[in-house]
């Protein structure tokens, strides 16, 4: 169970750190109509309404704890799909800068832990099926308004098991669109570690996906669990260097808030977790059908 926090690394020791009132403006029209695309679904435009952001975390041949089985997950994108949903990513969603089809519902994706079974490839370099990435991937060749477009937070591992395979894996990420975030360096409790100790998690883990060649802006905790000082969370110098965490998004059990929503918090953004019980995915997907003016919906 994790909380995610949207990064803004500066650019050296004496750089301010950005305020609110510089980051994109969540009360103007910022969110974009795809043009020239049929309307998804009849639903009446709600960009006021929730957006499921899910978390995933492995996958497998059975359903078990924090195991998505590979049927299931492909049953999720086709429920999806079907539903109206459309991916984005988690800066897209914080960042108030998503682009949907009209009648569409904005959904993210996101992968924590960085474990082998969510991107793996073949012998021949090609991508294996069975992974998360894969069946996704294969999804996509038939349902191409629905890419590979999602948030992975790595962790030092690869990431996903195999250093040599990274590079390809990495540049497949880059072409989709997806975000690759931080997830600290050693997924330790962060509630015991001291405020130093928590610095160098998170600039270690910013250093880390910066040298993976992408922009570090979301960050999840290992647990979900916050540290001591919780002001660390708004901003920290590091190697001469001021950072500020945008958005956090935490591990709950609900649908999160549309950024436009005047009761949105930005350190308080929920996760819906990828499991078949009360409050996994399905229970939300149910609940949205029934009613359908609770999501957010692109007019």
């Amino acid at each position: 169970m994790t909380a995610i926090f949207i990064l803004a690394a500066l650019g050296g020791a004496d750089a301010e750190a950005p305020s609110l009132e510089n980051s994109p403006r969540r009360d103007v029209e910022l969110i974009r109509s795809v043009p020239g695309v049929k309307r998804v679904t009849k639903r009446v435009g709600n960009r006021t309404g929730t957006v499921l952001v899910l978390m995933y975390h492995k996958t497998g041949p059975e359903e078990k704890f924090m195991v998505r089985s590979q049927k299931n997950f492909l049953a999720d994108l086709t429920r999806l799909y079907k539903l109206g949903y459309r991916p984005v990513t988690l800066a897209e969603y914080g960042s108030n800068q998503m682009k949907l089809p009209r009648g569409a519902s904005p959904v993210v994706l996101t992968f924590d832990d960085s474990d082998p079974s969510q991107f793996l490839l073949k012998p021949d370099g090609s991508i294996d099926p069975k992974s998360l990435v894969g069946i996704w991937h294969k999804f996509t060749k038939s349902h191409p308004d629905f890419p590979v477009k999602g948030t992975f937070f790595v962790l030092p591992n690869g990431p996903w098991g195999s250093k040599k395979d990274a590079p390809t894996k990495l540049e497949y990420m880059r072409k989709w669109g997806c975000e690759i975030g931080s997830h600290t360096m050693n997924h330790k409790n962060l509630s015991k570690l001291t405020d130093a100790e928590v610095i160098a998690e998170f600039g270690r883990s910013y250093d880390y996906v910066k040298k993976l060649g992408f922009e570090p802006t979301s960050m999840a905790l290992p647990y979900g669990i916050l540290p001591k000082n919780r002001e660390l969370v708004k901003g920290f110098q590091f190697k001469g260097q001021k950072y500020r965490y945008w958005n956090v998004v935490l591990a709950g059990s609900a649908p999160a808030k549309s950024p436009l929503n005047k009761s949105y918090d930005n350190l308080r953004i929920q996760r819906v977790q990828a499991y078949n019980g009360i409050y996994g995915i399905n229970w939300w997907l149910d609940f949205n059908k029934k009613n359908p003016t609770r999501p957010y919906v692109q007019p």
